[in-house]
C-alpha cells in the first residue's frame, strides 16, 4: 500500500452534504502505513458533524475494496469548522459563524430553542457563544440559572471589555445580567440598537465556532441592526404548528428573503409539535395541529430542521436554570440533537455553496 493508493481509494468517498469527494475537498491528512495497518485523519467541517460514523465506514470500505482487503484501517477525526466570512473581520474577529434564531411572534419557544441549540453544538465539541438580543424580554439568564449574577470586566489596551458568563460549556451574555429584573427596559429603538452594538463590540467573545443570537420576536430595528453590524451566516426560523404562528413565521422568512438583506435561511424548526407524556413516550398528541411547520418549509423551499415536542421537563428545566440538553430528559434531548445536527449540516452547505458572508448595507 502507498499513500497514492489510499488517496485514490478515498477519492471515491463523497462528503454527503457537500457533494464532493474527501480528497478534492482536502479533508484527508496524515496518512501512515505500516504493513497492513493504515491510518489517516479526516478533517471535518465541524466538530459537531452528525455524519462522522457514515464517513468512517465509507473510508474503511473503500480501502478494503479498492486497496487491500486485509487492511486494518484506523480513521481519526479532527475538525476545522467551515466559515465563509469575507467581511474583513473587523468585528467578532474570532467567530466563524453567526446564527440568528428568529420568530415571527413571541411565545413560540424561540429562546428555549436557541439555548438548547447552543448547548447541543457545544456537546458536539464546538466552541459556542449565546447572545440574548431580546432586549425587552431577556430570558437566557433565567434559563441558564445565573439570575442575579453580574459579568466581570477586563482591560484590553485601555478599553474595558465585558466577559460573558460561562455556564454548561458555553459563553452567554444577556441584558438580564446588567439590569435589575424588577425594572422594565423602556428604550426607544436607537437605544436598544446601541445596546446590541455594545454586545458585539464591548464583549470579549474570543474564539468561537458558532455564536447563536437569540433575536427578539417579529421584524424590527434590532434585526436590521444585527445584519448591519455583524456578518450573519444565516437565520433559523422557529414556529409552532398553529395557523397564527405560521402566518407570522412567513413574515420572518420573507424579511430575510428580501433582495437588500441577502441573509440565507438555514431552515425552519417546529416547536411544540406534539405532546408526549413521560409515562407514554411513544405516544404523540398533536395539540396545535400537525406538520404546519413542515408544510411551511416546503412552501418556501427551505430546509425543515426538525420537530421539538411539548415535554413538561423542557418548561421546568428552563424555569429552574437547567435546559433540556443538560437534564436527564432523553425525549427532548433526542429531538434537540437531531435539530442541531440538521442545522450544522445546513450551515456547512451554506458556507460551501452560497455567496460569502458579509455585513449587509441596507438602503432604505
Amino acid at each position: 500500500m502507498t499513500n497514492e493508493d489510499i488517496l485514490k481509494a478515498l477519492s471515491n468517498v463523497q462528503e454527503p452534504d457537500l457533494g464532493k469527494d474527501l480528497v478534492t475537498l482536502n479533508m484527508v491528512k496524515d496518512i501512515a502505513i505500516d504493513g497492513n495497518n493504515v491510518s489517516f485523519t479526516v478533517v471535518l467541517t465541524t466538530p459537531a458533524c452528525p455524519l462522522k460514523d457514515m464517513i468512517m465506514n465509507a473510508c474503511i470500505n473503500a480501502i478494503k475494496l479498492l486497496v487491500n482487503k486485509e487492511a486494518v484501517v484506523t480513521v481519526n477525526f479532527t475538525s476545522n469548522t467551515s466559515s465563509n466570512r469575507q467581511d474583513g473581520k473587523t468585528i467578532l474577529t474570532g467567530v466563524k459563524n453567526i446564527i440568528a434564531v428568529v420568530s415571527g411572534k413571541g411565545g413560540v419557544g424561540k429562546s428555549t430553542v436557541s439555548a438548547n441549540l447552543a448547548l447541543a453544538l457545544a456537546q458536539g465539541g464546538a466552541k459556542v457563544g449565546l447572545m440574548d438580543a431580546d432586549i425587552y424580554g431577556p430570558s437566557q439568564h433565567i434559563m441558564f440559572g445565573v439570575r442575579g449574577e453580574r459579568p466581570l470586566m477586563k482591560d484590553d489596551g485601555g478599553k474595558g471589555l465585558i466577559l460573558p458568563i460561562e455556564k454548561f460549556g458555553i459563553k452567554m451574555m444577556s441584558i438580564g445580567l446588567l439590569i435589575d429584573e424588577k425594572q422594565a427596559v423602556v428604550w426607544r429603538g436607537p437605544m436598544a440598537s446601541s445596546a446590541i452594538r455594545q454586545f458585539v463590540s464591548d464583549v470579549d467573545w474570543g474564539e468561537l465556532d458558532y455564536l447563536v443570537i437569540d433575536m427578539p420576536p417579529g421584524t424590527g430595528d434590532i434585526h436590521l441592526t444585527i445584519v448591519q453590524t455583524v456578518p450573519v451566516t444565516g437565520v433559523i426560523v422557529v414556529t409552532t404548528p398553529q395557523t397564527v404562528a405560521l402566518a407570522d413565521a412567513k413574515k420572518g422568512i420573507a424579511m430575510f428573503g428580501q433582495a437588500q438583506l441577502k441573509v440565507p435561511v438555514i431552515g425552519l424548526v417546529e416547536n411544540m409539535s406534539y405532546f408526549t407524556p413521560a409515562e407514554l413516550p411513544d405516544n404523540k398528541y398533536y395539540l396545535f395541529g400537525k406538520d404546519g411547520g413542515k408544510d411551511l418549509a416546503s412552501d418556501f423551499d427551505i430546509p425543515f430542521l426538525g420537530q421539538i415536542p411539548i415535554v413538561q421537563s423542557i418548561r421546568e428545566g428552563g424555569d429552574i436554570g437547567v435546559p433540556a440538553m443538560v437534564s436527564d430528559d432523553a425525549i427532548s434531548q433526542k429531538a434537540f440533537m437531531e435539530f442541531a445536527a440538521n442545522a450544522v449540516r445546513g450551515i456547512a452547505m451554506r458556507n460551501a455553496n452560497l455567496a460569502p458572508t458579509e455585513i449587509q448595507e441596507i438602503v432604505a
